[in-house]
């Protein structure tokens, strides 16, 4: 995993147990861990969601970052990798909140496009997938502006912090398409961004 990624609106530091502190006064931004189709954790929890991330990053299944907003140096939120496939080489992008203030902005989309970049250009896999709960419409209609296409629903697919159980939406980006995309959030970004 890259030591930090960065463009001119955001930098992704790989997370660690000193971002603990910025992660939970992020999170208490819109009290984040009241939405029971995210994995938001509460206060007090945040060191065992970091704890966690890290041991799947041991175990070559993760790479968390933490995101943090350039122009303040702010950390707002928190995405990663996971879901990592050696044969096809693939991995899913998700994790992903963000402080309330920064919802609806371009974060997102200068976020995820240093992530798809890096995906897709260091680390050359063939695929990117992205997956959220179906109750989940606003990261739904984020998921689909980034150009990703919606491959179909996994049915009470995993449960859900309260223990109920999801039915998974399943988006994807090819390599194939990588360069489309690219030019497409780089265009977002140009409109969205400050």
């Amino acid at each position: 995993m890259a030591d930090r990624l960065e463009n001119a609106w955001v930098i992704l530091e790989p997370m660690t147990l000193e971002h603990v502190p910025a992660l939970e006064e992020a999170a208490a931004d819109g009290e984040l861990w009241d939405l029971w189709f995210t994995t938001v954790p509460r206060p007090g929890e945040m060191t065992a969601y970091v704890e966690k991330a890290l041991r799947g990053q041991v175990e070559g299944r993760m790479a968390p970052w933490v995101v943090r907003e350039r122009s303040s140096g702010d950390i707002v939120g928190t995405s990663r990798y996971y879901d990592i496939t050696p044969d096809p080489y693939r991995l899913a992008i998700g994790y992903t909140w963000y402080a309330k203030r920064w919802q609806r902005s371009h974060l997102n989309t200068a976020c995820k496009h240093l992530l798809l970049d890096n995906a897709f250009q260091n680390l050359g896999v063939v695929a990117v997938e992205f997956h959220t709960d179906a109750y989940n419409q606003d990261s739904q209609k984020a998921i689909e502006r980034l150009g990703a296409r919606k491959e179909g629903v996994l049915r009470a697919h995993k449960r859900r912090e309260d223990g109920s159980l999801r039915d998974t939406v399943c988006y994807s980006i090819l390599a194939t398409e990588w360069a489309d995309v690219d030019k497409w959030l780089q265009l977002r970004l140009k409109r969205l961004a400050p």
